[in-house]
């Protein structure tokens, strides 16, 4: 049962068998290199969009339930490490990018929301999301998933626990210290059907989003799997160059993207050769370190401060690289 659900459910087999006759019916030979990058950019795009749409939808229902206000009021029940785990589990029901992400952020820190606990919202809300265990399912398996959350959530806990025994409230920019908090309104319950409305503007509002990066995304994976060979990608990323972690790491800084364009050129990169965790960690890099979302992030914190959370992200996802490298034969 759980083979068939990550190969034809999540991996949607029955869809590349399709296209792969398709393809082959109009003179396409999917066994050479621009016939296999064709099916992988085809079958990838059409994989992913539908489950980015199903899962858009899910998660935005169950957002219609925490409104800022009410988020606010659930994390400011909490105190400590406990407050700072809470913070990084709002971030799996949060927007799917780093840059959507610290608008909210700042409204957090501006309501007077302890400074730890916006920082754990911040690093998980990109990094790990409900989305990202269900894709992750269908590319690598259950327990790759699974790892990848418990561990992503870890990093954000630790690096938002070490930024509150840091007491940087000075290093906020005048922009959010001064900032009033929103007025708290009375919450109206939306009914149903007003919950898949809203549902429903989030998938187009996301995917118009998004898509472009797919797009980006399953391109590189279609040429990394059919024309790199797989040689090269196994000396700079595989178990024969111990900074494989550290080089995939530093790659991912200057690239946007979230967890559904990085998914496909990480599948293209583990088929290659290249070890989980140096994958894992790019992934983590990109989706969480992104150029455009320090840019923005440095209008909200100072320097220092942003150099402190970018240093503890790094550091956190090299670690989380390198453990995923040491239990691979584990996890697949």
């Amino acid at each position: 049962m759980g083979t068939f659900i990550q190969e034809q459910i999540l991996g949607m087999q029955g869809i590349r068998e399709l296209m792969n006759r398709g393809l082959t019916a109009l003179g396409l030979d999917t066994d050479s290199r621009i016939g296999g990058s064709i099916l992988f950019f085809c079958y990838d795009v059409v994989k992913i969009s539908i489950l980015l749409c199903v899962l858009i939808f899910f998660v935005s229902y169950i957002q219609s339930f925490f409104p800022p206000q009410r988020s606010r009021r659930i994390m400011g029940r909490f105190h400590g490490i406990g407050a700072n785990a809470v913070g990084a589990l709002l971030g799996t029901v949060t927007p799917f990018c780093s840059c959507s992400s610290i608008p909210i952020f700042m409204g957090f820190t501006s309501a007077g929301l302890p400074l730890g606990v916006t920082f754990s919202f911040l690093i998980s809300s990109p990094m790990v999301d409900l989305g990202s265990l269900v894709l992750l399912a269908g590319a690598f398996g259950p327990r790759v998933a699974l790892a990848y959350v418990l561990f992503g959530l870890l990093v954000a806990v630790i690096g938002g626990t070490i930024i509150e025994h840091l007491h940087m409230e000075e290093e906020l920019e005048d922009l959010v210290r001064n900032a009033a908090a929103p007025a708290e309104r009375a919450e109206s319950s939306p009914s149903v059907r007003e919950r898949l409305s809203y549902a429903g503007e989030q998938v187009s509002f996301t995917l118009r989003k998004v898509f472009p990066y797919l797009l980006l995304g399953v391109g590189v994976g279609a040429l990394i799997h059919n024309w790199i060979p797989a040689g090269a990608v196994e000396t700079v990323l595989g178990s024969r160059n111990p900074l494989g972690v550290v080089l995939a790491s530093l790659i991912g800084v200057p690239m946007y993207a979230d967890i559904f364009g990085t998914i496909p050129v990480a599948e293209a990169l583990l088929a290659k050769g290249a070890l989980l965790g140096t994958v894992i960690s790019f992934m983590m890099a990109v989706t969480t370190l992104s150029l455009p979302s320090l840019i923005l992030l440095r209008k909200a914190v100072k320097p220092k401060l942003l150099g402190v959370f970018i240093l503890l992200c790094t550091l956190g996802i090299i670690a989380v690289g390198y453990v995923f490298n040491g239990i691979q034969a584990v996890l697949l």
